[in-house]
């Protein structure tokens, strides 16, 4: 199949907030009626972890989401494994195209008994599954919902440390959109950086900074600095050829390497 008909799969986690126990039965657990019963638990990997289990409740804080999409990217880019044919199909064109789902409870556990890979960041937990055909996607995640990743920061994320992910202060994108264009950008980073940048990075585990920029100056300033630019592609919510994400690091000014979404 034509691999510009490629898309990589990221799915995630967005539980349901604990209900609050009421003073009628105090020692009952809280449930989601859409769930079934007993502790929602999933089994956590990661490319250095052996197998966890642990719940989740609640969504996950939007910059978490956003720096877990762009690390399992990052770590599917590092170590293809078994999927190195789906991946080389994906990327042999340049484009290089994400679709973000949300999933909880059941659909989750389903999302993790297919092929991918789990990365759990902080609040956050995103799934990626290896590149799939446009119009032949799993079952168990064709029916995913797009819609509903609109996350919000309930604190300000802690001090950045590169490579920062800077993105334009202008654009209003969902989480979902953000995680897609955050992934978009530390590809581009990953594609721009040498063999040695790429091993220190890997030693800091392939951890990434995502921040909107202070100012439209400063996006722009970065723009210009000859950094990997996310040139949206246009297919949703953002105006073709849009600058949605700068990707900052120390190795990377001078290295223009621009894409689209």
């Amino acid at each position: 199949m034509n691999a510009e008909l490629y898309v990589l799969p990221l799915v995630v986690r967005i539980e349901r907030p604990a209900a609050p126990h009421t003073s009628a039965d105090p020692g009952r657990p809280p449930t989601d009626p859409g769930l079934p019963a007993g502790p929602d638990t999933g089994l956590l990997t990661g490319p250095d972890t052996g197998p966890r289990v642990g719940p989740r409740q609640g969504p996950p804080e939007r910059t978490d989401a956003l720096e877990a999409a762009a690390m399992a990217v990052l770590s599917l880019l590092d170590d293809p494994g078994e999927w190195t044919g789906e991946l080389h199909a994906w990327q042999s064109t340049g484009k290089i195209r994400k679709v973000v789902r949300r999933a909880r409870g059941a659909e989750w556990r389903r999302a993790l008994a297919l092929p991918g890979r789990t990365i759990e960041h902080r609040t956050a937990e995103v799934r990626v599954h290896p590149p799939v055909p446009l119009d032949d996607w799993p079952r168990d995640l064709a029916r995913l919902q797009v819609s509903g990743t609109e996350l919000t920061d309930t604190a300000a994320p802690g001090p950045a440390e590169p490579p920062i992910l800077w993105a334009n202060p202008a654009l209003e994108m969902s989480a979902g959109k953000a995680m897609a264009q955050a992934g978009h950008a530390a590809q581009l980073a990953w594609w721009a950086s040498d063999a040695d940048e790429r091993a220190a990075w890997r030693e800091r585990g392939l951890a990434v900074s995502v921040r909107t920029a202070g100012t439209q100056e400063d996006f722009d300033s970065l723009v210009a600095a000859g950094l990997p630019v996310v040139r949206d592609a246009g297919f949703t919510e953002i105006e073709p050829g849009s600058c949605t994400f700068v990707a900052d690091a120390p190795w990377l000014y001078g290295r223009v390497a621009s894409g689209g979404a």
